[in-house]
């Protein structure tokens, strides 16, 4: 099984990843994060003096692909996490199950300007990470996911729910 996590930053998806993985604990899981599949520094876009993390081009799809392709092979269930998990159609068609995490945007606003690994973000690059959720996440379609409004703590009875759900392999 192949599980895709979705979502803008700061709404839970390596958090879920876990709880999902702790919940399979009796078969072989291993969770691929897309933040590990990024180019390097200069081969990314560049907005102002920010490296632009949040655009698609900063992503090595074809690396993350074969990552995904080579760990099916393996392991029982891969579970890949982040903000472009779904914005390939060559790595849709490899995931049966999709969760997508959405935020409002208080809450985006409030968790992003109190997350500080990368040190204090100015307003106006938290404002950039909200409008390119926007412009990249319309165009991957959802009618397959199960959609989490991540405000909240998320139900994992109902994520664990959905993935047994006509779930056949």
């Amino acid at each position: 099984m192949v599980i895709g996590i979705g979502g803008i930053s700061n709404a839970g998806k390596s958090n879920l990843a876990l709880q999902i993985k702790n919940y399979f604990s009796s078969k072989k899981v291993i969770i691929l994060c897309q933040d590990d599949y990024v180019f390097p520094k200069d081969k990314i876009p560049v907005i102002r003096d920010h490296i632009d993390w949040e655009c698609p081009e900063s992503i090595d799809f074809s690396k993350y692909e074969n990552a995904i392709l080579e760990r099916i092979k393996r392991w029982d269930i891969v579970i890949i996490e982040g903000i472009f998990a779904f914005h390939k159609e060559s790595t849709n068609k490899l995931i049966d199950k999709k969760i997508f995490l959405t935020l409002d945007p208080r809450f985006f606003f409030m968790r992003k300007n109190s997350d500080l690994r990368w040190g204090k973000e100015p307003d106006w690059y938290i404002d950039h990470i909200w409008n390119s959720h926007i412009k990249h996440c319309k165009e991957n379609k959802h009618d397959d996911a199960l959609i989490i409004k991540a405000d909240k703590d998320i139900d994992i009875k109902e994520v664990i729910s959905f993935l047994h759900t006509n779930f056949v392999k």
